[in-house]
């Protein structure tokens, strides 16, 4: 609390009273100090009856400690001592009295206070009655009452308006001035926090942070710009505004998701980055959704006038996939910013109309560009996210990826969100579509500061986008611009908006276009001249027709003019687009990183457990074995060596759910001392990133897509907790995992771990709806090709398919898997099924044989065994995949049927195997033909096998059999919850394969 320190009449005995002051400070020790009025007549007490209040002030400037914590507040946040306290001068200019009356003082004291409380109340509340709508919808922002504003609320009067009170230090109001009259202190409060700008930032915790934003916006003249500034923004404009009026003439029956209403989006995001330029930034990726996004893309990212024009045309594609609509397209594309003349990469990534499903992706791609450049505290790469208000209050992803924002392995070191700011989403108005006052609320969980302003003044934008840039480079944390316009038409432009907001239609009616407004405003000021304005906007006219015309003469749209993560050419080049690499490695190496994984670090307190688990990795490397933990490490410490990075993101990944992995050892007596064996393999070998994420998958799993499109020497893996916890990243997979290469030619090559099987823990730890990427899967039931035997056979079959799908079973083959997923001369998601029981199960092994060169994936497992021997003598050929094959062939040897029942393991499901199935088919052609799995019937890989196998078997082989079920009947549920019931189901699976009837329920 601040005012000028009132100080009583100078006693005769000065030193004695100062000692007494020392002694009897104590006693303000017992003041509660929590009651403004009850400070104040505590102060007032003292000065009238003990004598020594300049004393105590005295003392308290020589030791602090000696006064009451709450006096300490009271002295410390006094800005100017009167006349001569300590040897400081009083302020100048300002008059303070000597006082002899006790009540003199107390309304001095409490005066200066209200003046105080009344100068943060309006940093606080300012922002609530800021005319930041250029609508001035109701309730009208300027009838609101904040109590807290008025005088009255703070015991001031309008005979205080003319008093000159001296400004505390939290506020740079008066500049140079120390002191002002309370009506000039509430004239500049005003205009700085209640006109066209609304900062909500006092809930910050750090006064650094707020004090740096008080400058920002409270120092005299802070928000003047030059005139060539002023210029700048105008042709800016008058690109937004013009460019929207020719693609509404030109194409009136197209939806296009005009910006009208928000034009001054193009000159704030524009000075965002010329800001951020200056500073040193030449990367941005950016993230929008589909309002304003062919402007941005024309007049912010530069993409050439007659490639946006062709996607008007409707026009074939130049290459293979399906493509999108034009509003959700992204581009890669280097431009010289006119400012710095610096050269800029803008990325814009592509964005279905799932709105804010980009956000994470955005983020993910910035951290992989700063990671892979050294860019260690995001001083050259940076991320700048648009966003919807509607979406931005509603879409939780956005809560999940603010919480991204300062993890250390997701951190993208501040990240600039700038909500287009429409005020309805699509119909609905927000007085109903959100619980908080402002759709931009979610970021004040992580304390970012939140700039509104007032679309339809241009200057104040220009001003916050600034200031936005220079927080993000000062402190590399979020900031929001809350950027507050209308939507001139509908959602779309065929869409007739006064069905659900006719007044707010007929207040856009009569609302000028802030580009005519503002040219009107330079005009007059003589800024810029009539005449050049016209020819300007004659001159941009004439452009957009050129552009237009030629246009015309494209016959195709070329998906490469629109990728937003294109990979150098030399990577596609130097593949072998036949065959597959060996993905086998040297024995030598797998002995070598199986020690080094097993070794016990120095100097270094390990639990007895950990000590367990290595001294049975040492026992594992030292017989030439791999369990699933083994095999992970020989994966992807075998691609550290080539230089591939690897990095294994998700929750609890680090120990591993199932306590199998344990890349991260902790130290039992030192905090945060940690060790991670994979990054200590060689002295020069690629990074290895595994990191804990935050408890949550459709951010994470969208950061992890984004990351992994940045480099195709990366393996990118993110893993469910269980496979079930799929579930909430279901967007992610079906908008960009699923179907991001068909639409926007977006390789990634990222690989997602689910946890899968019924081991009967529940309904909710079983599943990881393998049923759902099987049905999502592009690749035909009828697409077994007479040229399988070729060598480029598996290849072309990996590439025509938008992904692959696996359950498998082996240490060796989830080795091989990681390892192919880096050999293919593309990049197609992986999604395993990954074993829960098999992580430590005593035949879930493999041996270093299986992997060493010469060694491959083994997309099935044929039948080896006693049946092998004598196919002839099998009865029934049973396919399976994944953990139940263990429990299958226990079965069958107990029954002693190895020679009756043939077990054939798919591991890759997706693509299907059709080669290899059908030699299995024709190697048992007397045997009836059953599809067994643990999954109820109306999940797992049933319904995708079926069909395939019978056309394999009808069309290719004229073969009259048709493939059986047997598993669980179909269900509603993934599993049961009771632990019996789950043994009966699996027992009766296990029956009906061998033939014992039995109802499986």
């Amino acid at each position: 609390m601040y005012c000028a320190v009132v100080r009583a009449r100078l006693l005769p005995r000065a030193q004695a009273a100062c000692h007494k002051a020392r002694r009897n400070a104590t006693s303000s020790r017992n003041f509660s100090g929590t009651s403004l009025t009850r400070n104040v007549e505590q102060f007032s007490e003292l000065a009238a009856n003990s004598g020594y209040a300049e004393d105590m002030y005295e003392a308290w400037l020589k030791d602090p400690k000696v006064v009451h914590q709450s006096w300490n507040d009271y002295f410390s946040q006094t800005r100017h001592v009167p006349r001569s306290v300590g040897g400081r001068p009083a302020a100048a200019g300002v008059s303070i009295p000597e006082i002899s009356d006790p009540r003199t003082v107390e309304r001095s004291v409490r005066d200066h206070m209200a003046v105080q409380a009344l100068i943060r109340s309006y940093q606080v509340n300012g922002h609530r009655i800021a005319n930041i709508d250029p609508l001035d919808l109701e309730p009208r922002r300027s009838e609101i009452v904040i109590p807290e504003l008025g005088l009255e609320y703070h015991g001031l009067s309008e005979e205080h308006l003319d008093r000159v009170f001296s400004l505390p230090f939290i506020t740079h109001i008066g500049g140079s001035e120390p002191a002002l009259p309370l009506r000039e202190i509430i004239t500049r409060l005003r205009k700085i926090y209640c006109g066209s700008i609304g900062v909500q930032y006092m809930y910050m915790p750090k006064r650094e942070h707020c004090e740096w934003i008080r400058r920002r916006f409270e120092t005299p003249g802070v928000t003047e710009i030059t005139q060539q500034e002023r210029k700048s923004i105008l042709q800016r404009l008058l690109k937004a505004d013009r460019l929207e009026d020719f693609l509404r003439l030109k194409w009136p029956a197209e939806k296009r998701f005009g910006l009208e209403g928000c034009e001054a989006l193009i000159p704030g995001i524009q000075a965002v980055i010329d800001t951020s330029s200056a500073l040193g930034v030449d990367s941005v990726i950016i993230g929008m959704p589909h309002r304003g996004r062919l402007n941005v893309i024309a007049n912010v990212c530069h993409k050439p006038m007659k490639q946006v024009f062709t996607q008007f045309k409707g026009l074939g594609m130049a290459d293979e996939g399906s493509g999108d609509v034009k509003y959700h397209l992204g581009l890669s594309h280097e431009v010289i910013n006119e400012v710095t003349g610096q050269p800029v990469r803008l990325t814009l990534c592509a964005n279905p109309s799932h709105l804010e499903a980009v956000n994470p992706l955005v983020q993910g791609k910035a951290r992989a560009e700063q990671f892979y450049r050294g860019d260690v505290a995001g001083e050259k790469v940076m991320s700048i996210i648009m966003h919807g208000d509607a979406a931005f209050a509603g879409q939780g992803v956005v809560y999940e990826t603010f919480h991204l924002s300062e993890l250390p392995d997701y951190t993208t070191h501040g990240t600039i969100h700038i909500v287009v700011n429409n005020q309805v989403g699509f119909t609905t108005d927000p007085r109903v579509a959100r619980s908080s006052p402002y759709c931009t609320d979610v970021a004040r969980v992580v304390n970012a500061p939140i700039f509104h302003v007032n679309g339809d003044d241009p200057e104040a934008v220009h001003h916050v986008c600034k200031v936005a840039a220079e927080w993000r480079a000062k402190f590399r944390k979020d900031v929001v611009i809350d950027l507050v316009g209308y939507r001139r038409y509908g959602h779309n432009e065929l869409d007739e908006a006064r069905f659900t907001q006719p007044v707010v239609c007929n207040k856009i009616d009569r609302q000028k276009p802030v580009m005519k407004q503002y040219a009107e405003q330079l005009i007059k000021a003589g800024v810029v001249e009539a005449t050049i304005f016209d020819k300007a906007m004659e001159d941009y006219k004439i452009s957009l027709d050129v552009d237009y015309q030629n246009a015309g003469k494209e016959t195709h749209i070329k998906n490469e003019d629109w990728l937003d993560s294109p990979w150098p050419q030399s990577f596609f080049d130097s593949r072998d687009h036949v065959t597959i690499p060996s993905t086998g490695v040297d024995k030598a190496l797998l002995a070598y990183i199986s020690s080094k994984f097993a070794e016990e670090p120095q100097g270094f307190a390990l639990h007895k457990g950990i000590n367990r688990i290595l001294n049975v990795r040492r026992e594992l490397a030292g017989k030439e074995i791999a369990d699933w933990a083994m095999a992970e490490a020989l994966a992807w410490g075998s691609l550290l060596k080539e230089g591939i990075h690897v990095r294994l993101s998700g929750q609890d990944v680090e120990r591993g759910t199932f306590s199998h992995r344990h890349h991260v050892l902790h130290d039992q007596e030192r905090d945060k001392t940690t060790y991670r064996p994979l990054n200590h393999l060689w002295e020069k070998q690629a990074p290895y990133t595994v990191c804990n994420s935050s408890l949550s998958e459709y951010g994470v799993l969208g950061f992890d897509l984004g990351f992994s499109m940045n480099s195709p020497n990366a393996l990118v893996m993110w893993e469910a907790q269980f496979g079930d916890f799929v579930n909430t990243a279901q967007c992610t997979i079906d908008q960009f995992v699923c179907s991001g290469y068909a639409k926007w030619r977006n390789q990634s090559g990222l690989v997602m771990l689910l946890p899968h099987g019924h081991e009967g823990m529940g309904p909710e730890h079983t599943s990881g709806q393998l049923e759902r990427f099987l049905q999502l899967s592009s690749d035909s039931p009828d697409d077994f090709q007479s040229e399988a035997a070729q060598p480029s056979y598996i290849v072309d079959q990996l590439k025509r398919t938008n992904w692959q799908v696996m359950n498998l079973t082996t240490p060796a083959n989830f080795f091989h898997a990681m390892r192919r997923q880096i050999a293919l001369p593309f990049r197609r998601p992986l999604i395993i099924m990954t074993p829960k029981s098999l992580l430590k199960h005593a035949e879930a092994r493999s041996t270093f044989d299986d992997m060493v060169v010469g060694t491959e994936l083994k997309r099935i497992y044929p039948e080896t065994g006693p049946a092998s021997a004598d196919p002839s003598a099998v009865t029934r050929l049973v396919f399976c995949s994944g953990k139940v094959f263990y429990e299958l062939r226990k079965e069958r040897d107990a029954k002693q049927l190895s020679g009756k029942i043939a077990l054939v393991r798919v591991e890759q499901i997706c693509p299907f195997p059709y080669d290899l199935v059908r030699e299995e088919l024709a190697k048992f052609p007397a045997a009836e033909v059953v599809w067994v799995q643990e999954e109820h019937q109306n999940r797992g890989a049933w319904q995708y096998v079926q069909p395939r196998v019978n056309n394999l078997l009808r069309l290719h082989m004229a073969d009259p059999r048709q493939i059986r079920y047997i598993g669980r009947i179909a269900s509603a549920s993934p599993a049961t919850g009771n632990k019996n019931q789950h043994l009966k189901e699996q027992a009766a699976v296990l029956s009906a394969t061998m033939d014992i009837p039995n109802q499986i329920g």
